[in-house]
């Protein structure tokens, strides 16, 4: 009798143990429940900004939540059937933060008298569309890793189009960033972080080896063999030169940074970002002496209560609506984002500061962490070197980026103009921004099928004890 008792219990619990792994095994379901959740939310926002006008439903809100509907059911159903075993938080956490921008956008408009969330949520149709279109047509990143050369010339023609005649858009807001086409302005450089992070990923992953040891001596340092390391810091210091000519510093800093952090993954060695540290500080003080806007930038980082109504006006506004939003904000629809230069695009997260508070901005960098962390864990539990190093750059560069804006508009460090991921207004980050999301659920579920085998079922675990053959 304790026989039987001792049987159903295990098969109770072999039962229970099969259903638990068939209910984790299913990300398409958590998916959906995350997606509904981040379209709930947006759509109360937009709401709540609504009644903040009138008292009635708002038809923007409306419009607005039930084109984020349809737009996250196209994406759901698309990683459904090509990407099922993708990391099921990575489209919701995007989707979250890509409603906020929406809310916030119009929230701008509205004190502003523009009309940019029509045009945000256009941008968030087309850019989630060609992210699916690239989800359907590329089943594999490996192919990528065979043109790594010219991935990286293509990264230098994107980041030279904008000085091109006939395509350049000028010098806007004091830089050189925009190409006109089709009559709508696009920024080359937001695509060029794909194209220099796949071709930084598969060099490196084709010569860390060679580049892990040190056979040169220069005076007292053992550095790799020089025709390893030429093509790799030719590329990453010419693109840098071209972002800082155009005076795009802040995409030249995130450029740097991804190079650094892949570079030392890549080969192990303390060096490389010890040496980067030393590269960094002496472009700094460079482009101090040569560049008289990096001056000016420096100033108002130290002082920016020196020049208030000119060159620091930005800064010294968003730190008073910072100031003023508090520990709770002054509630949605109550602040004053038209005080501040550029709410819309650089400075988004200023409006969010000031009408959400502390809480509200702690919650929106909460969101950006755990999106960098299941960008992080999909490297970590990749199946080759390339798609490691692959998703750990486009990570490390979406970190970086968010990390540059805020800490410039926060005087943590020198206010560079780059956009909020997801948030600020513009079609060209989205785009870049939803194609790194669309190559990073490529890779995890890459790497989950092969965890589960080809057939569909779990891989089979090495005998204990020995080695698998």
């Amino acid at each position: 009798m304790r026989s039987d008792a001792g049987g159903r219990t295990g098969r109770r619990s072999a039962a229970a143990t099969t259903e638990q792994p068939a209910a984790l095994a299913n990300p398409r379901r958590v998916e959906a429940q995350l997606l509904a959740g981040a379209v709930l939310l947006t759509a109360f926002a937009g709401t709540l900004l609504g009644w903040s006008e009138s008292p009635d439903l708002p038809p923007a809100a409306i419009v607005t939540g039930v084109a984020l509907a349809v737009i996250a059911i196209v994406a759901h159903i698309t990683v459904r059937y090509t990407a099922p075993d993708a990391d099921p938080a990575l489209l919701p956490l995007a989707f979250l933060l890509n409603g906020f921008g929406l809310v916030f956008v119009r929230r701008v408009d509205l004190a502003s008298g523009t009309e940019l969330a029509a045009t945000q949520t256009v941008w968030t149709a087309l850019t989630v569309g060609l992210m699916c279109a690239a989800l359907l047509f590329i089943r594999s990143v490996a192919p990528f890793a065979r043109y790594q050369y010219t991935f990286g010339l293509a990264t230098i023609v994107l980041l030279l189009l904008p000085i091109v005649p006939g395509l350049t858009a000028g010098v806007i807001n004091g830089a050189q960033l925009w190409i006109e086409l089709f009559g709508m302005r696009f920024q080359p450089g937001e695509l060029a972080k794909l194209t220099g992070a796949i071709f930084l990923a598969a060099y490196l992953a084709r010569n860390r080896d060679v580049l892990s040891v040190a056979t040169q001596r220069i005076g007292p340092l053992l550095v790799p063999a020089p025709r390893h390391l030429a093509p790799l810091f030719i590329a990453a210091v010419g693109a840098m030169a071209i972002m800082a000519s155009l005076r795009d510093l802040g995409s030249a800093l995130l450029f740097f940074g991804t190079f650094v952090a892949m570079l030392y993954v890549a080969t192990g060695r303390l060096a490389y970002p010890a040496f980067g540290l030393v590269l960094f500080g002496l472009a700094s003080v460079l482009a101090y002496r040569l560049f008289g806007h990096v001056r000016v930038r420096v100033h108002i980082w130290l002082d920016p209560w020196s020049d208030v109504q000119d060159t620091a006006y930005q800064l010294a506004q968003s730190l008073f609506a910072l100031g003023t939003g508090g520990l709770t904000g002054t509630g949605l629809g109550f602040g004053r984002p038209q005080d501040v230069p550029f709410s819309a695009t650089d400075a988004i997260f200023v409006v969010i500061g000031e009408e959400l508070g502390l809480l509200g901005a702690t919650a929106v960098l909460v969101t950006y962490l755990l999106l960098v962390a299941r960008g992080l864990r999909i490297a970590q539990t990749a199946r080759d070197a390339f798609s490691t190093l692959l998703a750990l750059g486009l990570t490390v560069t979406f970190a970086f980026q968010t990390f540059v804006i805020v800490g410039g508009l926060t005087r943590l460090m020198p206010l560079t103009g780059i956009t909020l991921p997801f948030i600020s207004f513009g079609g060209s980050s989205l785009l870049a921004n939803y194609l790194i999301i669309g190559t990073l659920l490529r890779i995890s579920d890459e790497s989950r099928a092969a965890a589960r085998g080809r057939d569909g079922s779990p891989a089979a675990a090495a005998p204990a004890g020995g080695a698998g053959p």
